[in-house]
Formats: C-alpha cells, sequence, structure tokens
C-alpha cells in the first residue's frame, strides 16, 4: 500500500488513520529503525533535526508544532505580545516531570537561560537569539522581554526544549547521557541509551497528552541504507525512515510492506565559501593559487548553471524531490514566488568561467555527509560529475554527520553541501541564520560559515525581524530571499521527500514534513 501526502489540506487526511487500541495493544513494544539518532541526552546540545526527533520523545517544547509545521499549543497554552518587546506565554497547569515535580514558569525560564551556557557543536542559540531577559510574572506566566520586537520569537520557541530548574545549570551531557538529568514532561521516559546504538525509552503514564499505545519505543540507530531496510524485512524492526528511493521503487511492488511518502522541508544546498582566503588553495592547471575564485558571482553563477535539477531529481531521487530555487518551501513566510526555475546551461556555465579568467576551470574539495538524509552521498557525486562538464575539476569527499559538522563549523571545508529544513515555518529562522552576516552580538549568521555578506540583506533581514506587522514582514523577508538567491549566497538543488515504510497492515504513521519519526504520532492499525 502506498500513500501519499503533500503540504496543505491533504496532509492533514492522515489523521484519520491511526485509532488507539486499548487491551493488549497497551502493552506492545514499538522498535524503529532510524538513520541517525542523538548525539546527546542534552536536548540544548545540538540544533541537528536528528537529536530533536529523538528527544521530543522525553522534553516537551513551550510551543508545539503540527505535521505541516503550524503552531499549536505545547507547555505554554498560549502567547500574546504584552508590548512591542514583551511575549507573555501562559504555561499549561497540572504538568508533571518525570521525577514527580510540578512545570512552573521557573523551569521554562530556566530552560530559556541555559542554553547559552550549553556550548554544543550547534549551538542552540539561534532560537533565543531575540531573548533579552526572562522574568517569572507568577507560578504559570513568564514574561519574554526582546532586544526589540520580535514578531517570530514563538516560532522560535518550537525547538525550545523545558528541562527542570532543579537540574542545576552545571550539568552537562554525562549527566544527561547516564540519565541522571534527563528528565522531562515528554509521553515517555529515559531508560537507556548507545551513542550509535539504541535509544530506549518507556511510557510515562503521568503525561499531560493523554496515554500512549506503546510500552516502550526502541528506537535502533542504522545509519547503513541496506541494513536498516533488512531489519525491516527481517522483522527485527517495526518501521524505517528515509526509504532510500531505489528500495522505495521495489516496496510499492512488495505485499508485505506499507509505504508513506510526504514531501519534506529538507533541502540540499551548495555552501560556496566566500572568504577571502580559502582553508585549501584550489588550482589552477595543477598550479595552487591564492585567489578564491568562489568570491566571483560569475563563477558562483556557472556553478549554478552546470548543475541538471530535473536529473538530480530522476536519476539520483528515483523521483522522489523537486528541483529548488530557493532554501525553503514558496508557500512559507517569506518564499518567494518571483524566482524562476533554475536553468541548466553548460555552455554558459563555461563562458562564465572563461571571463572570470578560468577558462580551463580549476580544482577544488567539495564535501558533503553520506548518513544524514537520504541520497546525500550520491547526491555529492553527481554534482561533482556535473561540473565537470563544464570544466571543472571537483573532488567528492562524502563523510560521516560525526565528521563533517564539526569540520563544517570550524570553517574547514572551501566548498560544500549539506541539508536543511525551516523548522519554523518561516524566513528569519533559514536566511537570518545562513545569509546575513554572521554576527554574534545580533544573533544573526549563526551558521554563515561561507562568509556571504551584503549590506542590503543584513538590512532587510533586521528589519523584518521587528516588524509586527504581517504583511510588511512578508514583503522584506521575500525581497531578502531573491536578493540572496540571485547572489547565489547558497546555492539550492532540490527539495527532498520523505519515505517510511513498515510491516503490511500493522501501523498508522502521521507523516511530517519535517521528516521526523514521533512515536506518538505512530498507532497500532486496527
Amino acid at each position: 500500500m502506498k500513500q501519499n501526502f503533500k503540504f496543505g489540506g491533504a496532509l492533514a487526511a492522515a489523521l484519520v488513520l491511526g485509532t488507539m487500541l486499548g487491551g493488549a495493544a497497551s502493552a506492545q513494544t514499538l522498535t524503529m529503525g532510524v538513520r541517525a539518532g542523538p548525539d546527546s541526552i542534552d536536548p540544548h546540545w545540538s540544533t541537528l533535526g536528528s537529536q530533536a526527533e529523538a528527544l521530543r520523545h522525553i522534553f516537551d517544547t513551550l510551543v508545539m508544532a503540527d505535521e505541516n509545521l503550524q503552531m499549536k499549543p505545547g507547555l505554554a497554552t498560549s502567547w500574546k505580545p504584552v508590548n512591542d518587546t514583551t511575549w507573555e506565554f501562559k504555561i499549561r497547569e497540572g504538568v508533571k516531570f518525570h521525577d514527580g515535580s510540578e512545570l512552573t514558569a521557573e523551569d521554562v525560564k530556566f530552560s530559556i537561560d541555559r542554553i547559552p551556557v550549553v556550548t554544543g557543536p550547534m549551538s542552540m542559540t539561534i532560537y533565543t537569539k531575540q531573548v533579552k531577559e526572562t522574568k517569572v510574572v507568577d507560578k504559570y506566566t513568564l514574561h519574554v522581554i526582546t532586544k526589540a520586537p520580535a514578531p517570530t520569537l514563538p516560532n522560535d520557541f518550537i525547538r525550545l526544549f523545558v528541562v527542570p530548574k532543579s537540574i542545576g545549570m552545571e550539568a552537562r551531557n554525562e549527566q544527561f547521557n547516564s540519565g541522571k538529568t534527563a528528565i522531562g514532561t515528554g509521553p515517555f521516559k529515559f531508560v537507556s541509551w548507545e551513542p550509535k546504538g539504541d535509544f530506549v525509552v518507556e511510557r510515562f503514564d503521568g503525561y499531560w497528552g493523554g496515554k500512549q499505545p506503546w510500552a516502550k519505543v526502541i528506537r535502533k540507530e542504522i545509519p547503513n541504507d541496506p541494513a536498516r531496510m533488512a531489519a525491516l524485512k527481517s522483522g527485527q524492526v517495526d518501521l524505517v525512515n528515509y526509504v532510500p528511493a531505489t528500495d522505495y521503487a521495489a516496496m510499492q511492488k512488495d505485499k508485505s510492506v506499507d509505504t508513506f511518502v510526504a514531501d519534506s522541508v529538507y533541502f540540499f544546498d551548495l555552501y560556496p565559501n566566500q572568504k577571502e582566503t580559502l582553508p585549501k588553495p584550489v588550482k589552477v592547471d595543477g598550479k595552487e593559487i591564492s585567489a578564491n575564485p568562489l568570491r566571483d558571482a560569475r563563477v558562483r553563477e556557472a556553478m549554478d548553471l552546470a548543475i541538471d535539477r530535473k536529473t538530480l531529481v530522476r536519476v539520483v531521487l528515483e523521483g522522489l524531490g523537486r528541483p529548488a530555487n530557493q532554501l525553503m518551501p514558496t508557500n512559507f513566510f517569506g518564499g518567494s514566488k518571483n524566482l524562476p526555475e533554475r536553468p541548466y546551461d553548460v555552455a554558459k556555465a563555461k563562458k562564465l568561467l572563461a571571463d572570470a579568467g578560468y577558462p580551463n576551470g580549476f580544482e577544488i574539495d567539495f564535501h558533503c555527509t553520506n548518513n544524514r538524509l537520504p541520497g546525500d552521498g550520491a547526491m555529492c557525486e553527481a554534482l561533482s560529475q556535473m561540473w565537470a562538464r563544464a570544466g571543472l575539476k571537483v573532488n567528492a569527499n562524502a563523510l560521516n554527520g560525526t565528521v563533517f559538522f564539526p569540520a563544517q563549523q570550524k570553517g574547514e571545508f572551501s566548498l560544500w553541501m549539506s541539508g536543511w529544513g525551516t523548522l519554523t515555518g518561516e524566513a528569519s529562522y533559514t536566511y537570518g541564520s545562513l545569509v546575513h552576516t554572521a554576527d554574534p552580538s545580533i544573533g544573526l549568521g549563526a551558521f554563515n560559515k561561507q562568509g556571504y555578506s551584503n549590506p542590503e540583506v543584513d538590512k532587510l533581514l533586521q528589519e523584518g525581524s521587528r516588524t509586527m506587522d504581517d504583511a510588511k514582514r512578508r514583503a522584506l523577508f521575500e525581497k531578502v530571499t531573491e536578493v540572496s538567491m540571485n547572489d547565489r549566497a547558497l546555492i539550492p538543488t532540490v527539495q527532498l521527500q520523505t519515505v517510511w515504510a513498515s510491516k503490511k497492515g500493522t501501523l498508522t504513521i502521521l507523516p511530517r514534513v519535517d521528516q521526523e519519526t514521533l512515536a506518538y504520532e505512530i498507532k497500532p492499525k486496527s
């Protein structure tokens, strides 16, 4: 059985799939084979989607997001601006942490204040960058004072995981990973975690959102795609995520499995390092040069023109994707409908390279992950081959994410590809992180490791981030999208689609556009 879900109302139809089973089903164990797991049990350690996906089982967020990334109440039942620089959040009453203590505004304040203190590999401060201070008004009311008007603050708090104040500000990975401070308000309690292995949780019967059908959930990290698919076929797992495109084609004819397909918020983007000096010099005619060709807009345009996106979708992704011309879906807040489809024109690419002074091209290293998102390693190699047609020698290096991301953050790459999803459903999250000039003092450009800087883009982003009027803010962000994409600040390639698979007739799944595989949105099939 194949079930397709798209953005918008059609996806909501998936809600009718699930029915809660009582009796024996309530004692079931759900075993999932997942491509990636957490790197830590500390929910403030990393921004990676695989980290958040796993830890949502233990920890809740202040604001939650449905399967289409639309905001809904979480640990906050409501929120409203009190004035231009103050948001009021009403905290849900009667919520219990796994240790039996009651959630209060003090715990939420502590969680917000803790994020800048945690020095993980990918800072969570992109979600608190607008916060100046927090004030507890009463037991269930919190005021968040922002540095300037912050209309998107509730969107940012979709990733604000709440931990109890009692763990203390000194709690770090060791305490979380052992389970000592792995205390949340989520539907499941921590049992155990083996890095790169099994993450095990058990049902929390005191969960404010209602009792779950699964007594135990085991998330088996199986990064190798064939091994993960084999685990499903052999019955070792009940469900797998990130079904590769090649396996999906076969599964559609396999009567022993059900497949579920949905559009994704994740895009594969190219990051051309535009700093004056590259970490490793490029070579022209076999000799290293000191100049950085990627600083030249003509070179970036040439590399863009040499990408055959339709072939990437059709061949590399086996049809499970869409050509991309910007960094997020066009229907998200701030997406532009004015940008044309990216053309494929090798002849023009060669001419632009020659005009830029590289008639014979140049040689450059290119890095990507090989275990984070479907097709990432294959995409890396395919792009290298496409650029070769334009006269470039691009050395593709596909790395495990545990190696790739620390090196990326340290600025060790000249040209790289990475997946990025707009997890808040609006442009300031993506463009404010990726294309604004890196400026820790205002919390923008946190992931702009490629060194792009455009004063016009910075001004538009800063103005949009403090504009409370939705229509005006949308127009400003649309302009940011158009200017930065025409600059090739980053070069988008494809938007991904996601496939899950389960044993035939056993489960119902609510596919999410953020690709998260959440046990509490998976039900036994009646």
